[in-house]
Parts: C-alpha cells; structure tokens; sequence
C-alpha cells in the first residue's frame, strides 16, 4: 500500500551569480559534476531542460550500486525557475516514489538563493530507507554544489567590431590560434573533444576540452579540464551585439572542483590569465584587424 505524501523544503544561498547557478541546473555536463553527496559519481547524466523533456540520471555510490532516477521537466523559466517531475527507481528499475522538484532562483546582490520544494507522493513500502536520507542527501549534494559554483570567475569587455567578427574569432580555429591558443582542430559542435598545452613557469599542463553547447553567434561552452588532476571546469563564451559593438561575456565555473593544495590551480592565477586573454590579447587583434 502507497503511504501518504512527504514534503520537504531547503533553501541554501550561494556564492555565484543567477545565470551561473541555472546554468549548472541545466546542463548535463555541469549536473553530473555535483549532482549527489561527495564521493558519488554519474555515469549517466541526460538532462533535456524543456518543458516534456526528459531527465535520466544514473547515480553512482562509492560501492559500485547504482541509483537510477527518471522525469520530465514541466516548466523552464531561465534564468528563475525549474520544475520537474522524477522517479526514483530499484535496481531492477520499478520506481520507489515520484516527486514534484520545484527548484526557484532569486538574485540576492552577488549570490544567488535557491529555494527546493519537494512534494513526494505515490511511496511504496521500499521506499522508506531511501526517503529516510533525503533531506541529508540533499543538504550534502549542495555542499558539493557550492564547490562547484563558488566564486566564478566573469569577465566582461566591449569591443568595437561587430558581433560577426567576435564570433569568428573564438569559433575559427585559424583566427584563435592569432589571439588565444594553437589548437590541433576546433569544431563548434556538442561533443567535439579537443587539447593543448599551456601553462607558465615551466609548469606545463595538458588541457582537455568538450563543446557542450553552441548558440551560432551568441554562446559558446565547453569544460575544461587538466590530463592526469582532478576536477572539472566550464569556459563560457556569451556576445551581444550593442549596434556597431559587441558585448564579450566570459563565465569560467568549477575552479573550486581543482586539487586546492595546487597553487596553478589558484583563483587569481585564472583571473590574470582570461584579463590578459580577454582585455589585451583578443583586445589588441580585433582592434589590429
């Protein structure tokens, strides 16, 4: 026999700018970087942030056992709102309970707060272990949450081209490689995978690179990691065209998932590198050309 309807209500402010935080709620690369309590991993992490788009997350404990959930996402309100409806299933996928996310953002100065209202109904008998750690398992995955979303670095100039011009330059791979970095091969297309090398003081690191999401023209994302350390970063690109000039917004999310006991990996270290990148070496070409 199903048991009566739970709910439960958290709210927790972060340390990142709205559109950072809704961004890492709707994209599948960012979700599976936080998404659980510390130690769990995602495997599978299928997000279609729309309304009737579906969700699939399969959850990974430090043991090996799988938690898969499904849903549907029932209402998208960038940057404000998400809401969804989701099942958590067995291991043998026969759903436990459903629940009703209701997940709201409000700007609060610098920070953003995150109000988290969950209605959960339709609970079977082998659901009560698992209702019994949800309140803790989701103060948990948001700990590891502002980890992840703490203190973005955001980056923002105006330049005197159109917003053609700028789009060329971070998309062609023969125009980058005057301003930014010699890559191999670039292609502005989700999935397309791509590496070099950069660093200073002799302190030479591997970076791999995932185009998560283009919008031709206006946005560019893909993560940014480094071969052989842990963690996981996110490098948006953001243009808006002000008539005859264009608006550069750059968005670097994730530093705080890099090994902290690394001085490379320091905050102020990327933000001297993407002002030189941003405000002199892409400044100085667009303006040469």
């Amino acid at each position: 026999m199903e048991q009566q309807k739970k709910e439960l209500t958290i709210t927790r402010i972060v340390n990142a700018p709205r559109e950072v935080v809704f961004k890492a709620w709707t994209d599948a690369s960012q979700l599976a970087q936080w998404w659980g309590p510390a130690g769990f991993t995602n495997p599978v992490c299928e997000i279609d942030a729309r309304p009737g788009g579906a969700i699939l997350i399969h959850m990974q404990g430090p043991d090996g056992t799988i938690y898969p959930m499904t849903g549907t996402f029932v209402e998208v309100v960038e940057p404000e709102r998400i809401v969804f409806k989701s099942s958590a299933m067995d291991k043998d996928y026969h759903p436990l309970f459903e629940v009703l996310n209701t997940i709201s953002f409000s700007q609060e100065g610098d920070k953003t707060r995150i109000n988290l209202q969950f209605t959960v109904s339709k609970i079977t008998p082998e659901a009560a272990p698992y209702l019994a750690g949800m309140d803790e398992g989701w103060k948990l995955s948001l700990d590891r949450f502002d980890t992840f979303a703490a203190e973005p670095i955001i980056i923002e100039r105006t330049f005197n081209a159109p917003i053609t011009r700028l789009w060329e330059a971070i998309s062609d791979r023969d125009v980058m490689k005057q301003w930014y970095f010699d890559l191999a091969e670039f292609k502005t297309e989700p999935g397309f995978e791509f590496s070099f090398e950069g660093g200073k003081d002799n302190n030479i690191y591997v970076h791999l690179c995932k185009v998560t999401e283009v919008i031709p023209g206006r946005k560019l994302t893909y993560s940014w990691r480094y071969k052989g350390y842990t963690g996981n970063s996110f490098v948006t690109f953001e243009l808006n065209d002000e008539g005859e000039k264009t608006r550069l917004t750059l968005t670097h999310v994730g530093l705080g998932t890099f090994p902290a006991n690394n001085p490379d990996f320091a905050k102020h270290n990327f933000v001297e590198g993407w002002t030189y990148i941003i405000g002199k070496s892409l400044r100085e070409f667009i303006e040469k050309a």
